[in-house]
């Protein structure tokens, strides 16, 4: 089996470390400088340092497939973590149920799950 991990720009580790951590992600246990990696039980995200990156005009994103899509966003309104404006949890003609959030670095995270 083949894995495949995203990797996405970051300004401040601490600060991407934090916010990853609200939503459920722990910090591997090897640390390198100015890089970032951070997992649940199913998805490893990596990050690379980015200081110079500007928020604005950053159009990193990541698509994860979980399984209780619902639970999630219900997880994630209870901790006051702000879903994207044109994000929220829906239904899609592409056959998934989807919301997003926008990480500090404005990364797009959008979470699916299968109709």
């Amino acid at each position: 089996m083949t894995s495949i991990i995203p990797k996405l720009p970051m300004r401040n580790k601490d600060t991407t470390r934090n916010f990853y951590e609200k939503l459920g992600f722990k910090p591997s246990e090897n640390d390198f400088p100015g890089y970032l990696m951070m997992k649940n039980e199913s998805v490893e995200i990596h990050f690379f340092e980015f200081t110079d990156l500007v928020p604005a005009e950053n159009y990193g994103q990541v698509y994860i497939r979980i399984s209780d899509i619902e639970t999630l966003y219900s997880l994630y309104l209870e901790k006051n973590i702000e879903i994207h404006p044109a994000g929220s949890l829906g239904k899609k003609a592409w056959g998934q149920k989807e919301f997003s959030i926008l990480d500090p670095d404005n990364n797009l995270i959008t979470f699916g799950q299968a109709l």
